[in-house]
């Protein structure tokens, strides 16, 4: 599988998203995600301790680490969000322990993508990048990166780093983006280009709309996300099912499918370099590994934009 850079790591272009590992998915077929992430030739796992309260770490070392592994794969963990029994945030004192406690579930001695998950309003971000730096210093970290910043909170962060005592920086940035959620292109991805940071596109199918699951007119296929939960269902608007249709007959025209157009559309952005999708099954695993090898060129690009604005406008009127 094609790799892309994250600071120093190199990493597969498709990604294990963690937050099903104990949550929706059990220990059994946690392990059969990731034996097919790894037959695949995945190596990108991205997870947080606060993914199913720590237990999505638990299995990562069971499975992952604890089967030898570690010097195969690149670890993305993150800190900062409420971690029952734990707490929060991105005080330096806390960085370090949340640190220590996520290479206790993970079964190992350093992390090699360690990230703030959110900002924190309360904390300079230069005193939680000095904890982070010392954390890199010591040999714990081998990158740093955040998730959910704006453009502006990555600007102030790297002017941070420039004038701290430190050299870690951040070197990537984790934020929503699909064809059905553009707003990183509003800032965030010219800044991630002009800083050479890479791009981390989290909910890359927005929650299984971009699969080809959900259509127009048909009923919500029964034990998935959006059947059970009232939050997810809100996402199947009438906007949303349109583009969805647009985009279906879109990739079935050149002989793709939505999926496909999906995963090949991200990686068409060179900033990004892994999109990291979750899975429930060593099926759903191998078809994200299998969708990510349409070559979009810049024209199919603005095609699909026009198609996409079109489709708006003819909803808006309607």
């Amino acid at each position: 599988m094609e790799k892309r850079k994250i600071g120093t790591l190199e990493v597969s272009v498709v990604g294990v998203g963690c937050n099903n590992f104990g949550m929706r998915i059990d220990k059994t077929r946690t392990e059969e995600v990731i034996n097919a992430a790894l037959d695949e030739g995945i190596n990108f796992f991205d997870t947080a301790d606060m993914y199913a309260s720590g237990r999505s770490e638990e299995l990562i070392g069971r499975f992952l680490i604890g089967g030898g592994h570690r010097s195969d794969v690149i670890i993305a963990t993150k800190f900062g969000n409420d971690m029952p029994g734990q707490g929060r945030g991105a005080r330096p004192e806390y960085v370090r322990q949340a640190f220590e406690a996520s290479l206790k579930r993970l079964r190992t001695d350093y992390i090699d993508v360690y990230q703030q998950h959110v900002p924190d309003p309360d904390i300079p971000i230069e005193e939680t990048l000095g904890a982070l730096d010392e954390l890199v210093q010591a040999g714990k970290v081998r990158e740093i990166g955040c998730s959910n910043f704006s453009a502006q909170q990555i600007r102030e962060a790297q002017a941070a780093a420039a004038r701290g005592p430190g050299s870690a920086r951040f070197v990537s940035v984790q934020n929503e983006y699909s064809l059905l959620h553009r707003e990183p292109e509003e800032g965030v991805l010219a800044e991630c280009e002009r800083q050479g940071l890479a791009f981390l596109p989290f909910f890359p199918l927005k929650s299984g709309l971009l699969t080809g699951k959900y259509r127009k007119g048909q009923p919500i296929p029964e034990d998935t996300r959006v059947a059970k939960y009232e939050r997810y269902r809100k996402l199947l608007t009438d906007e949303n099912l349109d583009k969805v249709e647009v985009l279906i007959e879109y990739a079935e025209s050149r002989g793709h499918t939505i999926l496909e157009l999906a995963f090949s559309w991200l990686l068409a952005h060179r900033v990004v370099a892994s999109v990291i999708a979750g899975a429930s099954s060593a099926q759903q695993l191998s078809a994200n590994a299998a969708a990510a090898g349409w070559k979009l060129t810049p024209a199919d690009l603005q095609e699909i934009d026009a198609l996409l604005r079109a489709d708006a406008g003819k909803t808006a009127t309607t």
